[in-house]
């Protein structure tokens, strides 16, 4: 069997070898910490982001909880996403989902979906129901593999949760036909009674190639050290599959405003999912945005021309939002309230 790929030559940082951290995220105007969490069904390595400018941590426009797409982790170049959003005034929180980054897990594996979703949103409403954001508006963020964590976090949320939006960044809804897992490969494993459901044995056709348009950008992500490069495990794409057609099956359960944006080249997740969940969902306030000619990775691997089109409309859809019934929605959190008043 041939040696793993290596990594491309790696600086410490996504940024370089200097400067340090906390001299860094200054020079942006923010303030970044790192902690574990205790989740009911495994311990997530998490960062925060907040702006230097927020007398305290309540003091800030809203909280807005992240996840990110498969095979990656919240510690590098997907910080430039939570870095956007909190140089907007926002308090974000980021969690490595179980199996990735620092989180406890079989490196890539997400055998059960249920389980990934009920970890993070188990940190998310720790953070939202504690005295500093109670009474904020709160969103849901998620990226590709990370938005159907994020759609089913948002269903399996109790009523008192009091989601003010949810942002969906080409989401795995729906996957590509050259794509979507083996069935036959997935019956045959299935013969073994789970035993082959860790075993790294799935084609991984190019995921990455085919998510990053700028090469510059692309060995910045390949030189990620917590980066999973094996092939996808079975139990995995095992439980995406299953995954994408339970959420497509409560797209109608989807109720909260949301914002949901795909480039029409995405090769890895299916912009249809994402019409899909436009044209289905019971929210009044929806919004889709496909970005002609665009790949997978909106914000980590397109131009920076580009990056900042899709910033722009994430950063006017959300600031909007708190405008329009962000207090209410806040208070309406605070009182034990479910759902954000309709636009």
């Amino acid at each position: 069997m041939a040696p793993p790929p290596q990594p491309p030559t790696a600086t410490k940082y996504f940024w370089g070898d200097s400067p340090e951290p906390d001299e860094y995220y200054a020079s942006l105007g923010l303030r970044h910490a790192e902690a574990y969490f205790q989740s009911p069904c495994g311990r997530l390595f998490t960062h925060s982001f907040h702006p230097l400018s927020a007398a305290s941590d309540g003091d800030v426009k809203g909280v807005v909880f992240m996840s990110h797409g498969y095979g990656s982790d919240s510690s590098w170049m997907f910080q430039n996403i939570a870095i956007s959003y909190a140089r907007w005034g926002y308090a974000v929180f980021c969690a490595d989902l179980l199996g990735h980054g620092r989180s406890d897990g079989v490196r890539g594996y997400l055998g059960d979906m249920e389980a990934v979703a009920r970890a993070a949103l188990s940190f998310f409403l720790s953070v939202r129901r504690s005295g500093a954001y109670a009474s904020l508006p709160a969103f849901l963020f998620g990226e590709s593999m990370g938005g159907a964590a994020t759609l089913l976090a948002y269903l399996r949320s109790p009523p008192d949760a009091g989601w003010a939006g949810i942002i969906l960044s080409a989401p795995l809804l729906v996957f590509p036909d050259d794509m979507y897992p083996s069935r036959v490969r997935l019956f045959l494993y299935g013969l073994l009674f789970g035993l082959a459901d860790t075993w790294a044995v799935m084609p991984d056709k190019r995921m990455v190639g085919r998510s990053i348009r700028d090469p510059a950008k692309l060995r910045v992500i390949g030189s990620n050290p917590r980066l999973y490069r094996g092939s996808p495990r079975v139990g995995t794409m095992r439980e995406l599959a299953r995954v994408t057609v339970l959420l497509r099956e409560s797209f109608g359960e989807v109720a909260a405003p949301f914002l949901v944006v795909h480039g029409t080249d995405d090769g890895v997740t299916s912009p249809e999912g994402s019409r899909m969940l436009y044209e289905r969902a019971a929210s009044e306030d929806k919004s889709l945005i496909l970005y002609d000619g665009m790949y997978h990775s909106l914000i980590q691997g397109e131009s920076d021309e580009n990056r900042d089109r899709v910033l722009a409309d994430m950063r006017a859809w959300i600031d909007e939002r708190v405008r329009c019934y962000g207090a209410a929605a806040g208070a309406a959190a605070a009182d034990g309230h479910a759902e954000a008043p309709a636009a």
